[in-house]
């Protein structure tokens, strides 16, 4: 997997929303501000702040702003405003050769995981799980995002929620995102390659039957046959009770099972996903895990 070059001081960075419709002004100011504390200048995709229903400006106008920053060679890296829902439905028509000719830092996380799912096997280039632009980047996460995209060193460690579900450590591309996103690609085009890959996954808003069930669809298409290691991340607002279903079972319960099953390494409690503190992932890189002690390391995180 080839990787971008660093985000250096005063590098001219598009932002685009290729998913959900920004609340309002406010969300894009936030993201300008955030690039711009980075070190970096914002440039606006000119349809950033659309909205068309549920989501950013029509296809084409999304489609328009990525591809317009992918073809644009005085753009250094990409940065999405916002998750949501969209993204998959762009991936027929992004200009992948615009970025396997320059190759740039591609950042987001949740829908955006499509992007990096199709970018990654599309141009062979790493992508970095990160937060949103517009997020409020507490000092963790600006920390690990400047570590990631800026000096191009490990990002991650130790995590300090970590929980061993099965010891032991492992070596392989980091490979994942958000579960919803992963299970909707599974059998497309786009799907990621799972093979031999530490494989990283979070959600938000779903029900603990509805995380199983993902899960489940892609053990029985086996996605993770010939995966290394599992690292989960937060699963946030998770309703635990279901009394429609005539009870509940703990999303613990269910990461374990799936860690049993696979009987690889796995930790749960990784920074990564819908919360303030975040590790910055980049996807496609080499890495260990080291489920005992709960940690993952970057392994080649050097710049060319």
């Amino acid at each position: 997997m080839k990787r971008p070059p660093p985000l250096s001081p005063g590098a001219r960075v598009a932002l685009v929303c290729p998913s959900g419709p920004l609340a309002g002004p406010e969300d894009l100011e936030r993201a300008e501000a955030n690039a711009r504390e980075m070190g970096w200048e914002p440039v606006a995709g000119p349809s950033v702040l659309a909205r068309d229903g549920y989501l950013a400006g029509t296809d084409q106008q999304r489609l328009d702003d990525l591809n317009g920053a992918l073809r644009d060679d005085s753009m250094d890296g990409i940065w999405c405003v916002r998750g949501g829902y969209g993204a998959m439905r762009l991936l027929e028509g992004i200009e992948y050769s615009a970025l396997r000719h320059r190759p740039r830092a591609f950042m987001g996380y949740s829908d955006i995981t499509a992007l990096h799912a199709a970018l990654g096997m599309r141009c062979g280039l790493v992508t970095y799980h990160a937060p949103v632009a517009r997020a409020e980047l507490t000092p963790f996460t600006r920390d690990s995002l400047s570590r990631a995209v800026v000096q191009g060193v490990d990002p991650c460690g130790h995590a300090d929620a970590a929980r061993t579900l099965r010891g032991g450590r492992a070596r392989g591309r980091v490979v994942g995102g958000n579960l919803a996103m992963l299970a909707a690609l599974a059998g497309t085009a786009f799907a990621p390659n799972y093979e031999n890959a530490i494989v990283v996954i979070e959600d938000v808003n779903e029900d603990v039957y509805r995380i199983e069930r993902m899960l489940l669809t892609l053990r029985l298409g086996d996605a993770f046959a010939t995966c290394t290691g599992l690292v989960f991340g937060a699963f946030t607002n998770t309703p635990q009770e279901r009394p429609d279903h005539g009870g509940s079972r703990s999303i613990e319960a269910v990461l374990q099972e799936l860690s049993d099953q696979l009987r690889v390494p796995c930790m749960a409690g990784a920074p990564v996903g819908h919360i303030a503190d975040q590790w910055t992932l980049p996807l496609g890189a080499q890495a260990e895990l080291d489920a005992d002690a709960g940690v993952l390391s970057i392994t080649s995180n050097n710049h060319p």
